[in-house]
């Protein structure tokens, strides 16, 4: 398992919360997501190293940026 941090902005409740879960849950690997509007923070645990440009995609189509933590 492999775990990786990104910074989200834009995020301030949780329907943001739950759509970035919902976008970043459909990358292949990806096992549990931690994500809070207060912090900012998303933290990914994969079954292997993640793409950072497809949880940025995702993110994206979420409607928030997200930067490597």
């Amino acid at each position: 398992m492999t775990t990786t941090e990104y910074q989200v902005t834009g995020m301030s409740c949780g329907h943001c919360e739950a759509s970035v879960r919902r976008e970043v849950g459909g990358i292949a690997g990806v096992e549990d997501i931690d994500v809070s509007a207060a912090s900012g923070r998303l933290v990914v645990t994969s079954t292997a190293d993640l793409d950072d440009d497809a949880v940025f995609a995702a993110v994206d189509e979420a409607g928030y940026q997200a930067v490597r933590a």
